[in-house]
């Protein structure tokens, strides 16, 4: 990562080194990645969805307060965040871990269940026009009155490489792995993980809804451009665009682009609780169908990442 004078990042990719900072900031603050078998002795499913908060993006939101605060750029306003979803939970939690301050912007339409569970980190919830475009505008102007550390769900180096610290563990306890295959969003955990991948000789699959497919548009217009969005799974993967390191990362390095279709991704939500008793989002389950599409070679080594389970199980529990 590159600062200019004025400490903004100017950045086009994400270095291993990056990664593995961030690995020595989160350590012993996240929790340990766990795999278990995936139904033969050439899958594993890394089961990062039982991270604290639920996802993946516990570890880039510590990594990106830890940094902050190890060199003395923490404000004493704190940090800030637009979003309801998973990535306003992780900036919460890891505020509240870190004893900081966290305000998050939400509309105020927003559902009681979220604005309480970030309650329940601590944050100072502030509830703001009908649309998230109207939340993110207030969380800019708060972030400009206030001087408080704008946070984004995605779209920072220290967040991507705290995602990446998932892939270093993953090394650590599958050393002879040959594939890991992720689903992609905005393009923070594929990022990380593609970076610290390449760095142990392992292949990337970026698995994306079909409706969802800003990191498969990049590459095949050779820069990043706007996607429409409509998918099952596009609450959590439903980026209008994917970010230039996540474009840069796929060009660069061992990466397959896969599409799976919305039957596909529900179809393999349903087999990970038939199967293996595992609850998980659709975003998790998008990287297990595009193991599906991409069939490894024979004795191929292939980890899936499921990233989070942060969904209602309902529609997974059959009547008896």
């Amino acid at each position: 990562m590159v600062l200019n004078m004025d400490h903004r990042y100017q950045y086009q990719h994400l270095t291993h080194g990056d990664v593995v900072a961030a690995a020595e900031r989160v350590a012993g603050r996240v929790r340990p990645l766990v795999v278990a078998p995936g139904g033969d002795d050439r899958t594993w499913f890394a089961l990062e969805f039982l991270q604290y908060t639920g996802t993946f993006k516990a570890r880039g939101a510590i990594n990106f307060i830890r940094s902050h605060q190890d060199s003395g750029t923490l404000p004493d306003a704190g940090v800030t965040i637009a979003s309801g979803g998973n990535a306003g939970l992780a900036c919460a939690w890891a505020a509240q871990a870190q004893g900081v301050r966290a305000t998050v912007f939400l509309p105020a339409n927003a559902p009681a269940v979220k604005v309480a569970r970030l309650r329940a980190y601590d944050a100072d919830v502030r509830l703001v026009g009908d649309e998230y475009a109207e939340a993110l505008d207030a969380c800019r102007k708060f972030a400009a009155d206030t001087g408080a550390l704008a946070s984004h769900a995605y779209d920072h180096p220290l967040i991507a490489a705290g995602a990446g610290t998932l892939m270093e563990e993953l090394h650590t306890l599958l050393p002879d792995l040959d594939t890991v295959v992720v689903s992609v969003g905005g393009g923070g955990l594929f990022t990380g993980v593609a970076t610290a991948a390449h760095e142990h000789g392992v292949r990337v699959v970026a698995v994306e809804p079909e409706n969802c497919r800003a990191l498969n548009a990049a590459l095949a217009a050779g820069e990043v451009v706007d996607v429409t969005v409509d998918s099952v799974a596009a609450d959590a993967l439903g980026a209008r665009r994917v970010t230039p390191m996540a474009l840069y990362a796929a060009q660069r390095y061992d990466v397959c682009s896969v599409l799976v279709p919305d039957t596909d991704i529900v179809r393999a939500r349903r087999e990970l609780w038939d199967d293996h008793r595992l609850a998980v989002e659709h975003a998790a389950a998008t990287a297990l169908a595009g193991l599906r599409a991409y069939r490894p070679a024979e004795g191929e080594r292939a980890a899936v990442v499921l990233c989070g389970a942060n969904t209602d199980p309902g529609d997974l529990v059959r009547p008896v």
